[in-house]
């Protein structure tokens, strides 16, 4: 299997909020490896837009693809193909579109699949049975004409959920992304407890959350796309930080040294600590092994080892980085 050794070519300026007057700080450019030959397949199966990407605590891959129709496959660390979860489920059915948007896996190993376009969160046990279903879908009467307003946000409904996280008590953050604009905060049991944000530029609002993760401490981190910016708040939704950053889909590595990366499109993937300071960039747009092809969501078990779901290459990709080099 070939692997290369890539130097991303991109800008290594970066802006940084300084009050008024932004100021330029270099940033480094980190060596790393792309492998997207991982996966292995069975006859008759192929993926289309990678639209997420997770891991369980075996090192299990999970990978949610828009295909003729959504599919949410489990492989294992080896890339050998393992099974089909949920196939056929109320969620998932008819031809996919944009409806699968992101997996996540929580520390008990259940597998949870946000579909932005039925408005769900499927939670799926270690077995592959669903355990918890959250939100909607709209009946047939209830679908929004393109052009038309969208409904008032409402307690117990999504419109347009991109992702979701996990902090350490089990409560689950939904962002709730395309059309409410906004932050859910559900317990262990599938109970609402608040929700924060609406559409809008200042702090603590949102245009188009796209991704969402939270660090060792329960803070929540969003990857507030339209604003191209990262917003972190408490474990209570209480505004903490904020900065500038292309942002599509955003991880956290583990500790201890916890690190977030972030990246939106084709843009380079960067690096920042947890207060927002830039440690580094790689990456650049293309279809070969290393480069990437619009990457939707990333997941990093380490702070040197990022997989991410491609849309344009239809694929799942594995990054290694060497920050020493």
């Amino acid at each position: 299997m070939r692997r290369f050794i890539l130097k991303s070519t991109v800008p290594i300026l970066i802006l940084l909020w300084c009050g008024a007057a932004p100021a330029q700080a270099p940033v480094r450019e980190i060596s790393y490896e792309g492998n997207p030959k991982l996966l292995r397949f069975p006859p008759a199966l192929y993926l289309g837009e990678v639209a997420g990407v997770s891991l369980n605590s075996k090192g299990h891959i999970f990978v949610f693809s828009r295909s003729g129709r959504e599919l949410l496959l489990e492989f294992d660390g080896n890339g050998s193909f393992i099974r089909e979860i949920g196939k056929g489920v109320y969620a998932f059915t008819g031809p996919s579109s944009f409806g699968a948007h992101s997996v996540r896996v929580d520390r008990d190993d259940n597998v949870w699949a946000v579909d932005s376009e039925s408005n769900m969160v499927i939670k799926f046990d270690p077995e592959g049975q669903v355990a918890l279903v959250l939100g909607r879908k709209p009946e047939p009467g209830q679908v929004r004409t393109p052009g038309s307003a969208p409904p008032a946000a409402q307690q117990g409904f999504f419109n347009g959920p991109t992702d979701i996280a996990f902090d350490s008590a089990g409560n689950s953050f939904i962002s709730d992304g395309y059309r409410n604009s906004r932050i859910v905060k559900v317990d262990r049991n599938g109970k609402w407890v608040k929700t924060w944000g609406q559409k809008g530029s200042a702090p603590g609002e949102f245009s188009a959350p796209h991704s969402v993760a939270t660090d060792s401490k329960g803070n929540v981190y969003v990857a507030d796309r339209g604003n191209k910016r990262v917003q972190v708040f408490d474990n209570d939704g209480n505004f903490l930080n904020q900065w500038p950053a292309d942002s599509q889909a955003i991880c956290i590595s583990p500790g201890p040294n916890e690190v977030l990366y972030t990246t939106d499109n084709g843009r380079p993937i960067y690096k920042f600590d947890l207060h927002g300071k830039p440690l580094g960039v790689f990456g650049r747009q293309g279809t070969q092994a290393g480069e990437i092809g619009w990457v939707h969501q990333m997941v990093c078990p380490s702070e040197n080892t990022i997989y991410i779901g491609e849309l344009l290459n239809w694929r799942l990709q594995k990054l290694t980085l060497h920050p020493e080099r």
